[in-house]
């Protein structure tokens, strides 16, 4: 496995640290350097959002503020992640070039200020950043203290300025060719909508179009797409030094603007921010674990190695609906279930409390009393002791799984923009979760795929409402179940293409039909608070909601059935043989309850990995890194209550190197056991 940060092979243990914000206060910048060994920090992000300080006026450049900070980070042991300080544009820049402040989609350019408020298009916006990138390589590239390359800041956001229109349209050409071809994917005879040129096209906007829903599919991949080659540029300015040292851009949880997939190959390193929304109650925290532990696991899916956890708060943030403190022992649980699913960094913002603005009450390492004597500081410090002994035991583990779930932005995207059959909610999302959720309880690790990655590899594959079947993916599951894979399917499969245009024939469309046995004659929309219910041959039941599918089986065997509503007693959970392996068909909206009984029995006949072979108790979360001899299984206990976790022979606490048989997991406690490979 290639190391993620070479020149410093290890974890790290850090954060975003803005001494630019303290440059007249030098007993402060002293101060940090000894409340940074008394954590055990070894790195910290810089000049993230520096532009103004490292370029104060156009044209004049001033580094040697920031040489002085990261010679002083590196001669006390503390490596740097050097940032790009395109996030946020310096205000001279800002007033004196207005095409680069961007364009709502109603077609107000913004004023100067903020952040992440830039072009991606504009030729003005990527020469200043370039020529800025370019400087900031050549000074530090080389610099032994300096191990990464930092992005920008959570690239965000869509510019309607006409130089991304422009751009847009040329996109399209590129794509379509012929305006004929593009009228024809659009369906654009509805509604007397046909484009006569490519100059008529514009991006979907509150005033304009909004019913053609492939122009806002290919809007928003143009989007990605045009971010995509803003990274790019950005990525080669600082390579072009020292190809050496790696690049990564910290993503953002549940982020759907852009479809990270298509930056998988322009990252070496993928990283991500994750700020879980604690409430102090088991069932809602346990939740929340399970929601950001899947977004730890698209992270890592990305590019199939580990990721870093770039940010995280030590404390209370300041920006979500209530503030609200982590209890006693939480910042270890989270921090080690985001290791413990693959991360090799366990970082925060921020290192210091700002003085001012609107991040002055954001949680800190050190907060404004300026002393380590504080809880947050105690328990990031006991976070550092924990990534300093798992260090070497775990750099170069990972996680593979032998399961996999299908989450596919530009489903999510076309299915939350149709019309029909539940325009008070699809929740695609919250049925990927449901299942999700089943196997994090079970202790089952799982890698995130979308519909252009290769699903050979795995022995059960899960794709929930496939409502987009892109091109070519109907083989890649064929393949994968004629070669021996179970694969479970849902309702809202199969109905249209990548432009959103409905397959004629039957649906699920694209040999789907035959895959799974079942042809869908209708779907039945509920309101919120009714349900159905799906009734097994042996008579268990499970409450159905929001989507009820009236499915018939044509070579599928029949499992369970509806339990009410005139559809009584039709098909709602099938199963057919196809080559090898199985296709397994969940006509309806199901609960985690019933994913945790299905997949609990399904899951020990196809011997799919899991962190511990019994059960483990509720709100337990059970993680697994191995290496070619070892298995590294971190445990978490979401639910602040103790819990006691009964192991098999042959694990030892790596933090007393004793033999566990059993462990007793305080409230929010994490413990790690390592056992040899057979």
């Amino acid at each position: 496995m290639s190391s993620v940060t070479p020149k410093f092979p290890h974890m790290l243990h850090g954060g975003d640290y803005n001494p630019d914000q303290w440059l007249n206060s030098p007993d402060i910048l002293k101060k940090d350097i000894e409340l940074m060994k008394a954590a055990h920090i070894n790195c910290v992000s810089v000049a993230i959002f520096a532009w103004a300080k490292l370029e104060p006026e156009e044209g004049r450049y001033e580094f040697g503020w920031l040489e002085d900070v990261i010679n002083n980070l590196y001669e006390n042991g503390i490596y740097t992640v050097l940032a790009t300080p395109s996030g946020a544009k310096p205000r001279w820049m800002s007033e004196k070039y207005p095409e680069i402040r961007r364009v709502s989609k109603e077609g107000v350019r913004d004023l100067s200020g903020e952040r992440h408020n830039h072009c991606y298009t504009s030729p003005v916006y990527r020469e200043k950043v370039k020529a800025m990138d370019t400087a900031l390589a050549e000074r530090f590239a080389k610099h032994p203290g300096v191990i990464l390359w930092h992005l920008s800041n959570e690239y965000g956001g869509i510019c309607y300025c006409d130089k991304c229109q422009a751009a847009f349209r040329e996109w399209l050409k590129k794509k379509y060719g012929t305006i004929d071809a593009l009228n024809r994917q659009y369906w654009t005879d509805f509604w007397a909508q046909t484009y006569n040129s490519f100059e008529e096209v514009q991006a979907p906007a509150p005033n304009g179009s909004r019913s053609v829903h492939g122009l806002f599919l290919d809007w928003m991949r143009f989007t990605t797409d045009q971010v995509g080659d803003f990274i790019k540029m950005e990525r080669d300015a600082v390579k072009a030094v020292d190809p050496s040292v790696p690049v990564t851009a910290n993503l953002m949880y549940d982020f759907i603007c852009y479809n990270y997939f298509k930056w998988k190959d322009i990252l070496d390193v993928v990283s991500w921010d994750s700020y879980p929304v604690w409430r102090g109650s088991a069932a809602a925290d346990v939740e929340e674990a399970q929601n950001h532990a899947l977004w730890h696991d698209v992270m890592r899916s990305l590019k199939q190695k580990p990721f870093l956890l770039m940010e995280s708060c030590p404390s209370a943030t300041n920006w979500q609906p209530v503030s609200r403190l982590k209890r006693p022992g939480m910042q270890l649980a989270a921090s080690m279930s985001a290791v413990g699913h693959g991360s090799n960094s366990v970082q925060y913002f921020q290192f210091r409390k700002s003085r001012g603005s609107s991040e002055k009450f954001h949680g800190a390492v050190v907060d404004h009393v300026g002393h380590g004597e504080t809880r947050a500081f105690k328990d990031v410090t006991q976070v550092g002791e924990r990534l300093e002994l798992l260090d070497r035991a775990l750099y170069n583990s990972e996680v593979k799984p032998d399961v996999a779930i299908v989450f596919d932005t530009e489903n999510r995207w076309a299915m939350e923009h149709a019309q029909g059959p539940r325009n008070c909610g699809i929740h695609y999302a919250e049925a990927v979760r449901d299942q999700y959720r089943a196997l994090w309880q079970m202790g089952v690790p799982v890698d995130i795929v979308d519909e252009e990655c290769d699903i050979s590899k795995y022995k059960l594959v899960l794709a929930p409402m496939l409502y987009m079947l892109r091109a070519g993916f109907e083989e890649k599951l064929k393949a994968f179940v004629k070669d021996g894979g179970t694969l479970v399917g849902t309702y809202h499969t199969g109905l249209v293409n990548e432009n959103d245009l409905c397959y004629l024939g039957g649906w699920p469309a694209g040999g789907l039909r035959e895959l799974y046995g079942i042809w869908n004659e209708e779907i039945d929309g509920l309101w919120d608070g009714e349900e159905n219910s799906i009734v097994t041959k042996d008579g268990r039941s499970y409450r159905v909601t929001e989507l009820c599918e009236l499915i018939h089986a044509e070579e599928a065997e029949v499992i369970g059935t509806y339990g009410s509503d005139f559809y009584k007693g039709q098909p709602a959970w099938t199963v057919a043989e196809y080559g090898k392996g199985k296709a397994y068909y969940v006509a309806a909206r199901a609960g985690v309850d019933f994913y945790s009984d299905f997949l609990g029995a399904l899951i020990p006949g196809l011997d799919c990995k899991r962190a511990l072979p019994g059960e483990v108790p509720f709100g337990v979360e059970a993680c697994l890194r191995e290496t070619d001899t070892e298995r590294f299984v971190f445990l978490q206990n979401f639910t602040g209550e103790p819990k006691t976790v009964s192991l098999p022979e042959g694990y030892i606490d790596l933090r007393t190197g004793e033999a566990a048989g059993k462990l007793e997991l305080r409230g929010y406690d994490s413990v790690t056991i390592a056992k040899a490979i057979e």
